[in-house]
């Protein structure tokens, strides 16, 4: 089963390197862009057979290891 995991600066945590897109994207005229923020996306393949088990496991890995909870928030989807 494949379980993701979207981590993602909490609102209000500075984003240089957002910052740093957004404003080569205005360089390269693309006006339209307000804001940008960065994560980034893990993939896990894991034996688990129950989605809800799933998807709990891979909270415990953002909450223990994969995620800062300080400045990071997270989100877990399960494709299967």
């Amino acid at each position: 089963m494949k379980v993701r995991l979207i981590i993602m600066l909490k609102q209000g945590v500075l984003d240089p390197q957002g910052k740093a897109i957004n404003h080569a994207l205005h360089n390269l005229s693309f006006e339209e862009v307000q804001d940008v923020r960065v994560g980034r996306v893990i993939d896990l393949e894991v034996t688990e057979t129950s989605s809800e088990k799933a998807k709990a496991r891979a909270t415990e890995m953002a909450q223990q290891l994969l995620a800062n909870g300080v400045i990071e928030d997270f989100q877990v989807e399960v494709l299967t």
